[in-house]
């Protein structure tokens, strides 16, 4: 599951590489417009809805895991 976040992540943010500890914080290209992009990828890509709230949470590619992980 973590590759298929990443590369949808390699799509949004449109960088060579996602490391794991990747977050708002070290990652210049997430910002709130990138954000917004990369979870209706993520919607689309595993066929889910995310609530504002898990929207609002997901700030690392660990969080976004762990709430794709809780949502499957």
């Amino acid at each position: 599951m973590k590759e298929k976040i990443k590369e949808v992540m390699l799509r949004v943010f449109q960088l060579d590489e996602i490391p794991d500890n990747i977050s708002q914080s070290n990652c210049t290209k997430w910002d709130s417009m990138n954000h917004l992009n990369l979870i209706v990828e993520l919607e689309e890509e595993f066929d889910v809805s995310f609530e504002p709230e898990d929207i609002a949470e997901m700030k690392s590619l660990d969080l976004v895991e762990n709430k794709l992980k809780s949502i499957h």
